[in-house]
């Protein structure tokens, strides 16, 4: 795959070194990126959204969920016991795991719940009113104490 060169776009813009990271690791080959365990990305309404990821073998105590800054981690570990059984075949992976999303800005983590052997992160975009789009009447009135606050 073709290497994209961001140098130039470096010296002219502040702040966007996270998106041409991105933009560099979209042509990175699959096999570099973990596939265990399996997951999905669900939208459930305009600003929500769901990851659920199969975790089976994993109780509660052994699954971790943490939000730092816009990455969320999923960690599991095995906690440590007496193998008891002899498989002749065995295809359920125990295996410890730990997989990061990149949220988006102003998306929140509002929950977290273990059900069937799947493991449910419930998101929700919560954008700011001031970002929010606005309509401007045109050709209304205008409000003096508006324009007395503006000019002071």
């Amino acid at each position: 795959m073709r290497h994209n060169d961001f140098n130039s776009l470096y010296r002219s813009t502040i702040g966007f070194d996270r998106l041409f990271q991105l933009l560099d690791g979209i042509g990175s080959s699959d096999s570099d990126s973990p596939t265990y365990p399996p997951y999905n990305i669900e939208r459930r309404g305009d600003n929500e959204y769901r990851i659920s990821m199969s975790v089976a073998g994993f109780s509660q105590d052994e699954l971790k969920v943490d939000v730092k800054e816009s990455t969320l981690t999923v960690k599991g570990e095995k906690q440590a016991g007496e193998e008891k059984s002899s498989y002749l075949h065995r295809g359920i992976a125990q295996r410890g795991f730990e997989r990061r999303f990149q949220l988006a800005h102003h998306v929140e983590v509002v929950g977290a719940d273990l059900k069937d052997g799947l493991l449910h992160v419930d998101l929700v975009r919560n954008i700011p009113e001031s970002m929010k789009p606005k309509s401007i009447p045109i050709g209304g009135k205008s409000d003096d104490k508006l324009l007395e606050s503006a000019a002071a």
